[in-house]
């Protein structure tokens, strides 16, 4: 099976999961342009309760169970002092977890950021002082809008990427790249089955039997994958290469510029996939589920003389925060899925895509075209003239008004 319809399989799970429109609601990626007039403690978009509705369920189960066997059967209740003395260790670990999750989705937002920027400067520095020769003046301007080009395909390739898609089929990305010598052109993988209702609704609900393997594609190549971002910055280097010996890009401080920022793309993408590829040691993440689970088992026993048949939904209860602050750190330890809650990369990608149209929707302009423009009012607010109406001005006038602006 080759790639593209193994990609058209993805789309249609994921398309099955949309179609529902209760799964919908919890589905990502969140829509940035959406805004909600709902106070937070009503909105259930983005929040952690469908992973636990199980845990909760089971927990009451559980407080009942043992509320039902001391009250009828045998006081089996505890000492409650083990709530002040399991609270501090289980509190300190989920306050690491947590601080160590929105570390990684704030260090991911960083680097996007770096990335939008970088992507743009070196759109801009190409467009602007890569020179079209006489004569060729359609092949430059056709050049440098394919080395933009490259540069969108990069940010949407990385995004593919670090969600383990490691494929060129993509609608974001194939127009842009399929003319390109790329390994991944060629790389087949096998099918993925379309998964059950029931598969889907333990998915939603946090049941991990039912998530699927997000390595799934990389596993099951039969050809090596290659790597798009880091093959697409090898084009580009060629690129700038080319202008550098044609002589269209003779600055040298703009060629060290343009190949530091290559660098600097690269950079972006080792750290991207440095967050995704280095999780929380399997042994913390063990040990903090572990802890979490003791404490709130052990809740029933230390509760019950004090509330007697108020344990259950104090447990329920207790049991809320405790897996809520759990839950969010597992949700956001990996900032670059397609989830709610984390980093919205798609919209990042379409940004970055509107920006580099946006510096080549028109010709690197001379600086003289609108400088000296009549309706250039140079200094607003202390006169209101155009350009040639100031310049008739001698000096000590132009001086004197520049003085004025400075007056409140």
């Amino acid at each position: 099976m080759d790639a593209s319809s193994s990609m058209e399989t993805a789309a249609l799970e994921h398309e099955f999961v949309e179609d529902s429109c209760f799964f919908s609601y919890f589905t990502g990626p969140r829509d940035l342009e959406h805004h909600s007039k709902w106070p937070y403690f009503f909105r259930m978009y983005g929040s952690v309760i469908p992973l636990m509705i199980l845990p909760l369920a089971l927990v009451g189960i559980w407080a009942t169970a043992i509320t039902v066997i001391c009250r009828y059967l045998h006081n089996i209740a505890m000492n409650p002092v083990l709530l002040t003395v399991l609270g501090f260790v289980v509190g300190l670990s989920l306050s690491f977890r947590s601080s160590t999750a929105y570390e990684r989705y704030n260090e991911g937002r960083k680097l996007w950021a770096q990335l939008s920027s970088s992507t743009s400067s070196l759109a801009r520095l190409i467009w602007v002082h890569v020179d079209e020769r006489e004569g060729h003046e359609k092949e430059d301007v056709l050049d440098k809008v394919a080395f933009c080009n490259m540069l969108v395909a990069f940010s949407m390739a990385l995004k593919h990427q670090l969600r383990f898609e490691p494929f060129t089929c993509y609608d974001d990305v194939d127009p842009l790249v399929r003319h390109l010598p790329l390994t991944a052109h060629e790389a087949p993988v096998v099918e993925a089955p379309r998964p059950s209702v029931w598969k889907v609704m333990g998915w939603v609900m946090g049941l991990t039997m039912a998530e699927p393997n997000p390595r799934r594609f990389v596993k099951t190549a039969q050809r090596p994958l290659g790597n798009v971002p880091l093959e697409l910055l090898a084009h580009c280097s060629a690129y700038v290469k080319r202008v550098i010996d044609n002589n269209t890009f003779p600055r040298v401080p703009y060629q060290t510029s343009a190949m530091n920022t290559i660098a600097l793309l690269h950079d972006i993408q080792t750290g991207t996939n440095r967050i995704v590829s280095t999780p929380l040691p399997l042994a913390y993440s063990i040990a903090i589920s572990q802890i979490t689970w003791v404490y709130i088992m052990l809740l029933p026993f230390q509760l019950f003389n004090a509330l007697g048949w108020a344990t259950i939904p104090a447990c329920m209860f207790a049991a809320y925060i405790i897996l809520g602050i759990a839950l969010i750190g597992q949700e956001i330890e990996n900032p670059f899925d397609d989830g709610v809650n984390d980093l919205p990369l798609d919209t990042f990608c379409d940004q970055i895509r509107r920006d580099v149209h946006i510096i080549t929707s028109r010709p690197a302009s001379d600086a003289d075209s609108f400088l000296q423009r009549e309706d250039h009012a140079v200094l607003w607010p202390a006169h209101g003239g155009g350009y040639h109406d100031i310049r008739s001005q001698s000096l000590e006038s132009i001086r004197k008004l520049l003085a004025r602006r400075v007056v409140p």
